[in-house]
């Protein structure tokens, strides 16, 4: 029964500080754009049809 006092205190702290990194993700953006990787990276950069391709290419050309 003495241990309850100690583990429900550790176990509320835990639990705040998940809570405060789980806000801090979100106001920070992380999850505002969950398929946009996923697609890019399936995207291939010297592909003509992607609009700004060919502008960024031609400046790392130069």
């Amino acid at each position: 029964m003495d241990a309850l006092y100690m583990l429900i205190p550790i176990a509320l702290i835990v639990m705040i500080v998940v809570v405060v990194a789980f806000i801090y993700t979100v106001k920070s953006g992380q999850y505002d754009d969950l398929e946009g990787p996923a697609h890019r990276i399936l995207m291939d950069d010297d592909d003509p049809r992607i609009p700004g391709a060919q502008e960024t290419n031609k400046k790392e050309s130069d």
